[in-house]
């Protein structure tokens, strides 16, 4: 279980007796891509691992959402959740200060701040969940039910529908 590399995630979830592994990856800074760099990096596929987006919504309530890195989140179904109007990405200096988090390296576990956290109801069909670790290049693989229940999470359609091919 937890291994040389605690962050506050894998600190949290220790805390919270989840079982996880830590799986490391080469670090790619490539706005858009950063999930799916990781992905690659660790050789899973990409409906089973998250990204974790910052969201602000009506500049009021910030949420942190997680999503399959190959999708792109639907910002409007989101402040609906929460009964809001409109909702933007956080910038990522308030994300950082938020979280103590760095872009990139942003964990829905351990953030210094507690907001809402929304899965996209995507995770509800995994076996395994692979989503930030806490720190660039560090992914944490641990079942979804943990993930959901140790942050008391939601889970939504929170991303935008592909059109049918």
């Amino acid at each position: 279980m937890p291994n040389s590399d605690q962050t506050p995630t894998t600190l949290f979830l220790t805390a919270h007796a989840v079982p996880y592994t830590m799986h490391d990856y080469d670090y790619v800074s490539d706005p858009g891509k950063i999930g799916l760099h990781a992905a690659a990096g660790i050789g899973i596929d990409q409906q089973k691992v998250f990204k974790t987006l910052m969201v602000e919504i009506d500049k009021k309530q910030v949420v942190c959402t997680a999503i399959p890195v190959h999708l792109k989140m639907d910002l409007k179904k989101v402040a609906a959740l929460f009964g809001g109007r409109n909702a933007r990405m956080l910038g990522a200096e308030k994300a950082e200060a938020l979280t103590g988090f760095q872009v990139g390296g942003i964990s829905p576990f351990g953030a210094r701040t507690t907001v809402p956290v929304v899965f996209d109801e995507s995770i509800l069909k995994l076996d395994k969940l692979y989503i930030n670790g806490g720190g660039r290049g560090l992914v944490v693989e641990l079942a979804p039910a943990d993930a959901i229940r140790c942050v008391q999470a939601q889970t939504a359609s929170i991303t935008v529908d592909i059109p049918p091919a």
